[in-house]
């Protein structure tokens, strides 16, 4: 069978919602043991029973992806409920709208401890695993904000490029370790938190909006998460095992088309 992950244990992160549950969902259904971590610990422990309910394997963590000691254990755990811990995937993130002038230091901060400290202590906690069974994956979650500019994301921008050269650093470190990490850039992906954002900040233009936004994607339409859940399916899988050190725009042509 392609893309088969019996035997795979996989650590989510941010997979109580959105494109997390997605990649959770996918993987499950090939097989593979999942670790859903999230600072919602309800959202994930929702994420599994669905799971389970389907048959299939996974168990969630509350775990704050910021916070060194929560996630040591949090990949402890992992390692000592299936004895094999196989890939990461660095979901977690958080956004912010704004330039560099209304961008305050504590805006600055709290995207920093989870979208770049978040990669880091993850990354960091599973590296000794993969190091001793000479194998594993990495995945980290990007955006288009890694590569090109975007008006009004300046914290976010800064960020989502620092997961880029991270992903491109460890790639290059661990390559003769048997680890690989690649990453994916989404544009805008339909997601929860998109439609909570245009309804707290556009109320009664809500479809309005949606159409604007959806068409700032050449393609003419926002992703879906289960079209990134598909791509992450195959880059963490064995057929993959030729790819490392790269990053995947998943855009709607945003990158190469606009304009």
């Amino acid at each position: 069978m392609k893309f088969d992950y019996t035997q795979k244990t996989v650590i989510i992160t941010g997979g109580g919602s959105g494109i997390g549950k997605a990649i959770a969902e996918t993987l499950s259904v090939q097989g593979a043991a999942v670790c859903v971590l999230d600072m919602d610990g309800k959202a994930a422990e929702e994420v599994v029973n669905e799971i389970c309910d389907r048959g299939g394997t996974a168990f969630a963590l509350q775990c704050d992806v910021s916070q060194w000691e929560e996630v040591k254990k949090a990949v402890e755990a992992v390692k000592k409920r299936y004895g094999t811990l196989d890939i990461l995937i660095n979901n977690a993130g958080i956004a912010h709208v704004g330039n560099l002038e209304n961008t305050s230091e504590q805006d600055l901060d709290r995207l920093y401890k989870v979208n770049i400290k978040g990669v880091f202590h993850c990354s960091k906690a599973v590296i000794p695993h993969f190091k001793e069974q000479n194998k594993g994956v990495i995945l980290n979650i990007a955006s288009i904000a890694s590569t090109v500019g975007i008006a009004d994301r300046f914290a976010y921008a800064m960020t989502k490029g620092a997961v880029l050269t991270m992903t491109y650093s460890i790639a290059k470190d661990y390559i003769h370790k048997g680890i690989r990490c690649n990453s994916i850039s989404p544009a805008r992906i339909h997601t929860p938190f998109v439609d909570g954002f245009i309804q707290k900040n556009y109320p009664g233009k809500e479809q309005e909006i949606f159409k604007q936004l959806s068409l700032t994607q050449p393609i003419g339409r926002m992703g879906t998460p289960q079209e990134v859940a598909d791509l992450v399916l195959y880059l963490c899988s064995d057929e993959a095992a030729f790819i490392t050190g790269t990053d995947f725009p998943i855009d709607g042509g945003f990158i190469k088309l606009q304009g």
